[in-house]
């Protein structure tokens, strides 16, 4: 719970999903994150259609970045992105009616997920425990998250390499395929 008068700070948060509805689900966490009093949207990077890297599914996924302000600390705010995963992903089961499920090594059933929200950045904190690690250990490799936040926040320095999204962004191996929503052409 939060109590007195904390602090705001920026954060970024990506946005992606690959099953069903994909812009209903991005548009459906955002605004949950909006609906928390402890968040302020402060912008939203457009969304954008990209390559799966080391799924086995076929579907293309939709992602976004959104910058906000909280003052919530930063385990608390992944256990809101959590709590709004697990949300939708109910809701979507309910509307489906069936449990999309996978098998874990030891064959338990586990839900999948529908979206995923991860806390790239935490002001310019770095947070290294085994639930939580910001920034986010694959923004400096993946087309999904430096193109969408070079749209947002281009000079946003990055806290462990010390360079800005667009020097990462400049200097970024083999990139996945990444294109501005509606402009992919379907094979």
């Amino acid at each position: 719970m939060v109590r007195g008068n904390r602090r705001r700070t920026r954060v970024y948060i990506s946005l992606g999903s690959n099953h069903g509805d994909r812009v209903g689900f991005i548009q459906q966490a955002m605004q949950l994150l909006k609906d928390n009093p402890h968040i302020r949207i402060i912008e939203c990077s457009s969304l954008y259609e990209t390559q799966p890297v080391g799924s086995d599914s076929g579907e293309w996924f939709v992602n976004a970045i959104t910058a906000a302000e909280t003052d919530l600390n930063a385990v608390e705010l992944l256990a809101i992105c959590q709590e709004i995963e697990n949300r939708l992903l109910a809701l979507n089961l309910a509307e489906e009616g069936a449990r999309t499920s996978a098998k874990t090594e030891h064959g338990e059933k586990v839900l999948g997920k529908i979206i995923d929200l991860d806390i790239l950045f935490y002001g310019d904190q770095i947070i290294d425990t085994d639930d939580l690690q910001i920034p986010h250990p694959m923004i400096e490799k993946r087309a999904y998250t430096l193109v969408p936040l070079l749209e947002i926040a281009p000079e946003f320095v990055h806290p462990r390499s010390k360079k800005t999204i667009a020097n990462l962004h400049e200097e970024l191996p083999l990139p996945e395929m990444i294109y501005l929503y509606g402009t992919r052409e379907e094979n």
